[in-house]
């Protein structure tokens, strides 16, 4: 029963994840045409709320572990590891209050309901990892979006998720061109862990009974440091969380 129950649940669980996926695009095409930004917006923490309790299918249990005031009326610049699909929705709900939007790779953009729409029409930013002038170019632009209407960007430095949960080498330079360009920013570094065992044996089945934590650590002010301590200090902070 144990081996057959992860492909029974896994079965029930994409097939609502796909109904949302194409009811909330609906959605989105109709918050974003009628509703502007406020609409959509609307539209999508809704989807992201459902998204993430959905995982209560699988037998998922989701902790936010956040022992400190998130700043408010200022950009944030939330930086994350990165260990599955299923991390993007419970952060998005999370800091819905905070406006959040994501470093995305270009690929993403197109061909999934819902979420690439959300991507091109929600604030996002959408980089060609192949070309790093329009990566640099398009992160300079959205921190400047960002600093503009004190958002919250949101960025995984590794570029790629975990499959094993254990970090990879972070890279600096999409951090470093959001705090140029949105000075007034607060760092939040946020520990994801164990999410990667819902992928445990690939897409499919997925893993049930995972516990999953979000640990946010402390805001540190952009300009409060150089940007190579401000780095170790955001990478040291994620990692050493690391279960």
């Amino acid at each position: 029963m144990k081996k057959i129950l992860p492909y029974f649940l896994s079965i029930i669980f994409y097939f609502f994840y796909g109904i949302l996926l194409l009811f909330f695009h609906a959605l989105q095409w109709i918050g974003f045409n009628f509703g502007k930004y406020k609409g959509h917006k609307f539209i999508v923490d809704i989807m992201n709320c459902s998204l993430t309790y959905l995982l209560y299918i699988l037998g998922t249990r989701i902790k936010f572990i956040n022992k400190y005031n998130i700043p408010k009326n200022v950009p944030l610049i939330v930086v994350s590891n990165h260990q599955s699909m299923h991390d993007i929705s419970p952060i998005s709900y999370y800091l819905r209050k905070h406006h959040p939007k994501f470093v995305s790779k270009m690929e993403l953009g197109k061909g999934i309901p819902s979420v690439s729409y959300n991507l091109r029409h929600g604030g996002s930013v959408l980089i060609d990892r192949k070309d790093p002038r329009q990566s640099l170019a398009a992160i300079r632009d959205f921190g400047k979006y960002i600093e503009k209407n004190n958002y919250t960007a949101v960025i995984f430095p590794e570029g790629t998720r975990s499959k094993d949960g254990v970090p990879r080498r972070f890279s600096e330079n999409g951090l470093k061109m959001l705090t140029k360009f949105a000075p007034s920013a607060y760092i939040i570094p946020v520990t994801i862990n164990n999410c990667w065992k819902l992928n445990r044996f690939g897409m499919f089945p997925l893993e049930v009974g995972v516990k999953v934590t979000f640990n946010f650590h402390e805001p540190i002010e952009a300009s409060s440091l150089k940007f190579e301590d401000l780095f170790k200090k955001v990478e040291s902070s994620i990692k050493n969380s690391v279960i």
